[in-house]
């Protein structure tokens, strides 16, 4: 049995032009209609418990309309509940209370004014300390200042403490001292005065105040100076000098420094002379990049994945020019043997397909380009090789030179006679890059001769003949080269074994 009576059914039909609808029809759509009447109630409860309210709203029954497809009701939206009136004579028969509206009152009328959007509007509350006379803030006029530091007003008889904004002051001396550090830095760069500057910048433990009046003007001058290279170096410096002070803690304006610094780096050009050593100031740049990740990397835990993106888009983007390929090699190197091993040698080979045509004098005619090329291959080859030297450091056999063994005997030969110095002047020309271990006399008589190298005695030779005297002994004479060689063969054959069994767990 359904709530929603035939009867029910059969005004409705009669509302939309239906007059001749039939009672077994009224009674069959009775049960659809409960079932389309709870499936909106249901969505529009829905509604009003994800808007975190209590009571629900035509708002809520539009939008569970809206969620099914169905067009909404049209009508006047009511801030408050709708009243209902009891019919005078009937017990359950109510209606709304409408007052009948003249049409000459409504259009006589003033017009509403526009509803809002609801949006999020945002505005400076202080600038530098100062708060900015905007409409979203109080005015300054209409504060007086009062003698507790409060005012309070009544309004609906509840009081309102309205408070004054707070200035950042700075003393007179720490004025005086920015702006001689500023006038210095964008002037006087080359001269002594700004290098104690600089010492003074990394060592004064008074200089917390200017932080963020130090921040403003790098970026400041960043962003308007990238032609005057003198300038980017100098300010560069002030970022490393303030770094290196212990008393600051440049923590919370380092988001404001990245920018500048990074620019620096990555830019596509730096200074307008050619004259300008721009290469210098990436490679001063990198090592500041990677300073600043060793020192506050355990603090912001996404600053080097952060950076290590940016400088590898500007590495990989064929757009960018060979400098700004510098810079983003100079930083990556600047930050880790890891990083370039996982970063960069994986994209080796297809970026040197791309530089080689760059690096020719026949595909490039353009020297500046070539030269570019060649400062960013000599960067590549820098970056892999302390890479590939960081890594070969867990295998330290593998880095050390081969010790060959050498035939040693105990038993001395003792020669005689001056006419033999040419012979083994000679000898040891031939032999001049494996000397053999003992030498053996020519001629002349033997005084002492091991058991194992015993040879035949013969007669003296001239001075004249002493090649015959030579080559008659060689043929008697025991080859300890070639023993030699053989050992050092062997030796090398193992060493290169071992090597190449390194070498492969390197590799995997």
């Amino acid at each position: 049995m359904s709530i929603v009576a035939k009867e029910t059914i059969e005004v409705i039909a009669q509302s939309i032009g239906i007059s001749n609808l039939s009672e077994d029809v009224a009674l069959t759509l009775a049960p659809d209609v409960e079932f389309r009447m709870r499936q909106i109630m249901q969505e529009a409860i829905k509604c009003m418990r994800h808007s975190k309210r209590t009571r629900l709203t035509t708002d809520d029954v539009d939008g569970a309309l809206n969620l099914t497809n169905v067009e909404p009701i049209y009508g006047f939206a009511s801030g408050g509940a709708v009243q209902f009136k009891r019919a005078i004579g009937h017990r359950d028969l109510f209606y709304v209370d409408d007052k009948d509206i003249d049409f000459k009152d409504v259009i006589e009328a003033p017009l509403p004014k526009a509803p809002l959007d609801t949006a999020v509007v945002c505005h400076w509350l202080a600038i530098e300390g100062v708060q900015p006379a905007i409409p979203e803030n109080a005015p300054l006029e209409v504060i007086a200042p009062p003698s507790d530091g409060k005012i309070s007003e009544q309004n609906d008889e509840f009081p309102v403490d309205i408070k004054l904004p707070v200035k950042h002051v700075l003393s007179r001396e720490l004025q005086l001292y920015f702006d001689k550090i500023t006038d210095l830095t964008v002037r006087r760069s080359d001269s002594t005065l700004f290098k104690e500057a600089l010492v003074s910048l990394s060592t004064d433990s008074g200089l917390h105040p200017l932080i963020p009046y130090f921040t403003y003007f790098i970026a400041d001058e960043v962003a308007r100076g990238l032609n005057d290279y003198s300038l980017l170096f100098a300010l560069m410096r002030v970022v490393w000098s303030l770094l290196q002070n212990p008393h600051i803690h440049i923590e919370p304006y380092l988001h404001q420094l990245m920018p500048s610094v990074v620019t620096c780096l990555v830019a596509r050009k730096l200074g307008n002379r050619f004259a300008d050593n721009h290469w210098e100031l990436r490679d001063f740049t990198a090592n500041l990049v990677a300073s600043i990740c060793k020192r506050f990397g355990h603090v912001y835990n996404s600053l080097q994945t952060r950076l290590t993106k940016t400088l590898l888009n500007a590495l990989l983007d064929p757009k960018r020019s060979l400098t700004q390929h510098y810079g983003a090699i100079q930083g990556l190197a600047a930050l880790g043997p890891n990083v370039v091993r996982l970063l960069l040698l994986p994209n080796l080979k297809p970026y040197l397909q791309l530089l080689e045509p760059e690096m020719l004098l026949e595909k490039q005619k353009n020297e500046m380009k070539r030269h570019e090329a060649w400062h960013v291959y000599g960067a590549l080859l820098c970056a892999a090789g302390q890479s590939i030297y960081d890594r070969l450091k867990i295998f330290p056999a593998l880095m050390s030179h081969p010790a060959y063994a050498l035939l040693r005997t105990n038993e001395k030969v003792v020669t005689k006679g001056p006419e033999n110095y040419q012979g083994k002047r000679k000898a040891s020309m031939e032999h001049m890059e494996q000397p053999p271990p003992k030498k053996i006399a020519t001629d002349g008589p033997v005084d002492v001769v091991p058991s194992h190298m015993q040879v035949e005695p013969t007669a003296p030779v001239p001075l004249g003949d002493s090649k015959t005297g030579l080559s008659t002994s060689s043929e008697h004479t025991p080859n300890y080269s070639e023993a030699g060689s053989r050992n050092k063969k062997d030796k090398g054959d193992s060493q290169a074994i071992k090597t190449s069994a390194i070498l492969s767990q390197l590799v995997s």
